[in-house]
C-alpha cells in the first residue's frame, strides 16, 4: 500500500456503554442461576440483542422456555423499545 501511495482509514472502536436511565428497584434474584425447569412454561428468559447490519442496527427480542430450551416467541425491531417487548409477549 505504501508503494502505491494508498492509505487505510481505521475507525476507532468505541467502548460499549448502555443507557442506565433512572435507577429503579432491583428485582429479587428468583432464578439464582438455575436455568433448568421441571415442566414447560415454568421459567421463561428474555433479552434484547443488537445486530449491526451495514449502517443500520436490528434488535432481536426472544423468549426462551427453560424446559425444552425452545424459543416461545420473538420480535425484531429497528429500535429497542417497550413496544417491541410488548409485541413479543
Amino acid at each position: 500500500m505504501r508503494k502505491e501511495g494508498l492509505i487505510c482509514i481505521q475507525r476507532k472502536k468505541r467502548k460499549y456503554s448502555s443507557y442506565k436511565g433512572t435507577v429503579g428497584k432491583i428485582a429479587d434474584n428468583l432464578i439464582k442461576r438455575d436455568f433448568t425447569a421441571e415442566k414447560a412454561n415454568e421459567k421463561w428468559f428474555t433479552d434484547v440483542t443488537e445486530f449491526h447490519l451495514g449502517d443500520e442496527k436490528c434488535y432481536l427480542s426472544p423468549i426462551l422456555d427453560a424446559y425444552g430450551q425452545e424459543i416461545v416467541s420473538w420480535t425484531t425491531s429497528t429500535s429497542p423499545n417497550l413496544k417491541q417487548v410488548l409485541d413479543m409477549l
